[in-house]
C-alpha cells in the first residue's frame, strides 16, 4: 500500500517493519535510526518498549535523554541495542525526562498506543510555607528542583509557576496542612493587587508565609492575617515580597510525580 500524504509512520501490527506503517500523530525521529521490526519491539519489556515509541514519537534524541538519566551516552541506546531493562533509579529518571511517570511509560508499552498515557507537565515543589509555622525560605534545590514535583493542574500553564507546601494550620479550614499552593511572581515587592487577597510572601527576615494580607498602620508595613480564629495575626511587617495565590490542591488531591 502506497503511503498517502498527511499520514506518519506508527506502530502497527503484523510481520512488516514498524517504520513502514502509518498512522496520524507519528513523526520520525530527529535522528537517523534503524528501523525496527515488530518482533523486535516484543522482545522489548513494556518499560523500553514504551520509551522506544515516546521517543520515536515525540522526537527525542536519545543521547542527552541518556545523560539526563546518569547513564552513559548510549544509555537509552543500549536499551533497546540489547533488549535489556533499566535500572530502577535510571526508569525514574528516564521517564520524569519525557513528561511521564514509570507506570505512564509502561502504559504506553503494553498499549503499543502513545495516547494512552499523553505527556504531563510537573511542577517542583520548592519547599513549603508557613501557615502558623515558622519557616525559612530556603532556596538550596537546583532549577527545576525541590522537596518533590506534581503534576501541573490543567487550570494552570506550567510556565513561570511555583509550588509551595503550608505547614502549620493557621490558614484552616482555607488551607490545611499538607495543601499545595500555585503562585506567580511577576513584579518585584508588593504589588497592589496582592492587597486583600491571601497570598505567599516573604518577610525581612527570611521567613516564608502563606496570609491574608492587608496594609498596616505605618508606611511600606503590612499585617498578616489569618483564617483561623484561634490563630495569631502579625501586624507591623515589611515584605520583601508577596504572590498572590492562583491555585490550590489540597493534601488528598496532590498528586505526586516521581
Amino acid at each position: 500500500m502506497g503511503r498517502t500524504m498527511g499520514e506518519f509512520p506508527h506502530y502497527g501490527k503484523g510481520k512488516i517493519p514498524i517504520a513502514g506503517n502509518f498512522r496520524m500523530g507519528y513523526f520520525p525521529p530527529m535522528s537517523k535510526r534503524k528501523p525496527i521490526t515488530r518482533e523486535a519491539m516484543e522482545r522489548l519489556d513494556a518499560f523500553v518498549r514504551g520509551l522506544r515509541i515516546i521517543t520515536d514519537t515525540e522526537r527525542v534524541d536519545w543521547k542527552p535523554l541518556s545523560e539526563a538519566a546518569g547513564m552513559s551516552e548510549t544509555g537509552v541506546k543500549d536499551l533497546f541495542r540489547n533488549q535489556s531493562s533499566p535500572k530502577v533509579v535510571n526508569a525514574i529518571a528516564l521517564a520524569k525526562a519525557v513528561g511521564r511517570s514509570v507506570d505512564d511509560v509502561i502504559r504506553i508499552g503494553e498499549a503499543w498506543d502513545i495516547n494512552a498515557a499523553p505527556a504531563r507537565a510537573t511542577v517542583a515543589v520548592a519547599g513549603k510555607v508557613g501557615a502558623g509555622a515558622h519557616v525559612d525560605l530556603v532556596d538550596a534545590y537546583a532549577k527545576g528542583g525541590g522537596l518533590y514535583s506534581v503534576a501541573c493542574p490543567p487550570q494552570l500553564s506550567p510556565h513561570g509557576i511555583v509550588a509551595v507546601e503550608v505547614e502549620g494550620d493557621s490558614m484552616v479550614p482555607l488551607y490545611a496542612p499538607g495543601t499545595v499552593l500555585f503562585y506567580s511572581r511577576d513584579v518585584i515587592g508588593v504589588p497592589t493587587e496582592a492587597i486583600g487577597q491571601v497570598c505567599v510572601c516573604e518577610d525581612e527576615n527570611g521567613k516564608a508565609w502563606v496570609k491574608h494580607i492587608k496594609t498596616g498602620m505605618q508606611e511600606g508595613t503590612f499585617s498578616l492575617i489569618s483564617v483561623n480564629p484561634e490563630a495569631e495575626n502579625m501586624h507591623g511587617v515589611r515584605l520583601k515580597w508577596a504572590a498572590k495565590v492562583r491555585f490550590h490542591l489540597a493534601p488528598e488531591m496532590v498528586e505526586r510525580v516521581e
